[in-house]
């Protein structure tokens, strides 16, 4: 088993980064051990909160994640009306969630500001997992160790910091 952000275990090829010529830990395993021997699960959220640097070689911080953007299958997830799901990517569900989306990946470091370019890419879905859990709102992976750096309550991006 092995555990990993969506965008290094979703299978490559059915997102952006194979058109840049990437390649990624799921996309390798499909191919070493085939689609029978193989169970790419992701996940997703629309909004809540994340455990995640301002930038590289920042400290982490309990961070606030926008809304998705209404073109990405986290937007279509929450618009189910269903706050949380397990759902199985097989045989007539594939063929439905196969037309490319925007999907948001967030890993070590968060950028609200320019979240587009930052953190979302084109994706099929359907055919980079086996299956994906949806969450409409996420809670922040809280450090063992709470340093001075940890954020509990980082105001909105609407705060107004100049008045």
């Amino acid at each position: 088993m092995v555990w990993a952000h969506n965008s290094h275990l979703g299978d490559a090829r059915a997102t952006a980064m194979s058109k840049r010529g990437e390649w990624n830990v799921g996309q390798l395993l499909r191919q070493e051990a085939g689609l029978q021997d193989t169970v790419l699960v992701g996940f997703t959220t629309y909004t809540g909160h994340v455990t995640a640097a301002r930038d590289w070689d920042q400290p982490a911080e309990r961070r606030w994640v926008r809304p998705a953007r209404r073109d990405s299958y986290e937007h279509a997830f929450y618009a189910s009306g269903l706050d949380r799901f397990f759902l199985p990517l097989r045989d007539e569900v594939v063929a439905s969630m196969d037309n490319p989306l925007l999907e948001r990946a967030i890993g070590v470091v968060y950028r609200p500001e320019t979240e587009l370019e930052s953190h979302y890419f084109s994706a099929q879905i359907g055919s980079q997992f086996d299956a994906v859990f949806h969450l409409d709102e996420t809670s922040a992976v809280e450090p063992l160790d709470m340093s001075e750096h940890w954020i509990r309550h980082e105001p909105p991006d609407t705060y107004p910091f100049g008045l």
